[in-house]
């Protein structure tokens, strides 16, 4: 417990936990936390539209089993193949953000 004795905020916790910025160890938490936020992302945005996996795997042109991979942050995606789930499949518009 001593490590987390003079932790002020989350940013802090993070660097304790997995390592200063650039270094792998971050790099692989970083990676991890985008993929949950993405299959958040995915799952909130099919529910919202009273979908199944399956509805949304034949409407954006994909399998099941895919859907189910992404949404369970199991699988990496492309962005070309986020952008036509998201479009396609769910009739919504993606923007990016790089900072």
């Amino acid at each position: 417990m001593d490590k987390y004795e003079n932790i002020k905020d989350f940013d802090q916790l993070v660097e304790v936990e997995y390592g200063k910025v650039g270094t792998d160890s971050r790099n692989e938490f970083e990676v991890r936390a985008q993929m949950f936020i993405i299959a958040e992302m995915l799952k909130g945005a099919r529910k919202e539209a009273n979908m199944t996996q399956e509805q949304l795997a034949k409407k954006a042109g994909t399998k099941k089993s895919y859907i189910s991979k992404l949404e369970n942050a199991k699988a990496n995606i492309r962005l070309s193949t986020l952008i036509r789930i998201f479009e396609r499949g769910l009739n919504k518009r993606i923007g990016l953000t790089f900072l």
